[in-house]
């Protein structure tokens, strides 16, 4: 993906601090720390296959927990996306969002087109790319995934 030039960017408010906080709170949920262990632990798709399948085992726990960590990671980006939370705030609360996407990116095109869902994932994927720091970040959590997909193959 060619360099972006990082946005203008607003400078970060007491709103957008409380907002992250906001957000912060909800992860911390016994149900949502349970999912997040899943996906940021065990989920390591080798293949698009292997992620379509999670994706699409309705009623399994690992489909449900799926949808709410992905679900919370789409609309926390969504809020930096349409400027309600500052990029900058974003990136600072955890490397989680950065994390889940560089698993599921190596597949994610076999993904939208096997779901027929082009925009799964997509502002996840614009708010990691969307300043500098994002997309450094990004591509150190490509590497950490690489190495998790490699350890879970053996």
């Amino acid at each position: 993906m060619p360099a972006k030039k990082s946005p203008k960017l607003r400078k970060a408010t007491y709103t957008d601090a409380d907002l992250t906080l906001k957000l912060y709170d909800l992860r911390r949920e016994s149900e949502m720390r349970k999912a997040r262990d899943y996906m940021v632990m065990q989920f390591n798709p080798q293949s698009a296959a292997e992620a379509i399948a999670v994706v699409q085992a309705f009623g399994s726990q690992q489909n449900a927990w799926l949808r709410q960590v992905l679900g919370y990671w789409e609309m926390a980006a969504a809020m930096v996306n349409l400027g309600v939370l500052h990029p900058d705030l974003f990136y600072a609360s955890t490397g989680e969002p950065y994390l889940l996407f560089a698993k599921i990116e190596p597949h994610l095109a076999e993904i939208r087109r096997a779901l027929e869902s082009p925009g799964f994932l997509s502002q996840v994927e614009k708010a990691v790319n969307c300043t500098q720091a994002g997309r450094d970040r990004l591509a150190l959590m490509r590497k950490r995934a690489a190495q998790r997909r490699a350890a879970a193959a053996k």
